[in-house]
């Protein structure tokens, strides 16, 4: 067995990588359902199908599950967990690393929210986790009196996939600027979605040395590296594997332009 990692496509290396420097010594499988990418464009019943139909078949060699996706994320994870999971089984979110940290709550604090350390959150993601105000949900059982502002990145992922430096800083600035119309000294920006971090130093150089940047790799790669601490069965014992829906020839080379290193993917 090994710890499944999934995403609608790339962006989720963005995690895997983190996760595999973070934790060297656990194998980590990597599924990117690429036939159905992107989903930030998708409805949020159509990406819990999705989503749920790959977790089900990750299972097979992974007990414990990481949706490096905050589509699937905010459209998926809370339903599939309500539903209940197999005996055994774990599905996480990468949603609350990131509002833990935001809000300097440490995992497993069930106290009531309160106020805490910011006040004006600006949060850029997908049309689709922007609609579901899944963020907002998930922020509000923890802190109060905190607005947050959600900026839908339209054609943000695209550009990134295609490696397309020059129009991916393009569409930060416009996202920056139509965010500050809304909220024009926001304490802190969350990148809503894996495949951002690759552009994150174009959303500081946007939003001004002011604003804290939150990305979520090594934030996600932190909050596992505590839970297999506390659940030391769930680490695997097994292989890894890197699988799409896809054409795996065109994934792997999208893959390794991508982050940049050799990367070998197999049909799922």
């Amino acid at each position: 067995m090994s710890v499944g990692v999934f995403d609608s496509g790339l962006g989720g290396l963005t995690v895997w990588d983190a996760l595999t420097r973070r934790l060297p010594d656990v194998a980590f499988s990597y599924y990117a359902d690429s036939a159905h990418a992107p989903y930030g464009t998708r409805t949020m019943e159509d990406v819990h199908g999705l989503t749920r139909d790959a977790v089900h078949a990750m299972w097979e060699t992974s007990d414990l599950v990481v949706l490096a996706c905050n589509t699937a994320s905010a459209a998926a994870l809370r339903r599939m967990q309500e539903a209940g999971v197999p005996e055994g089984k774990r599905v996480l979110g990468v949603f609350v690393p990131m509002i833990e940290a935001l809000t300097e709550r440490g995992w497993g604090d069930n106290t009531p929210p309160r106020e805490v350390g910011v006040r004006q959150v600006a949060l850029f993601a997908t049309p689709a986790t922007v609609a579901s105000r899944a963020f907002q949900r998930e922020l509000a059982f923890r802190a109060i009196g905190v607005d947050v502002e959600a900026q839908a990145c339209g054609g943000l992922v695209d550009a990134i996939e295609d490696g397309d430096e020059a129009l991916a800083e393009a569409l930060v600035q416009a996202h920056v600027a139509a965010l500050r119309r809304k909220m024009p000294a926001p304490d802190a920006a969350v990148l809503g979605c894996t495949h951002y971090p690759l552009v994150a130093e174009a959303f500081q150089r946007a939003l001004g040395p002011e604003v804290r940047v939150l990305s979520q790799a090594d934030i996600v790669a932190e909050s596992l590296a505590d839970y297999l601490e506390r659940r030391p069965g769930m680490r695997g014992d097994g292989g890894a594997r890197m699988v799409t829906t896809g054409d795996p020839e065109t994934v792997s080379q999208r893959a390794t332009q991508f982050l940049k290193r050799p990367l070998r993917f197999e049909g799922a």
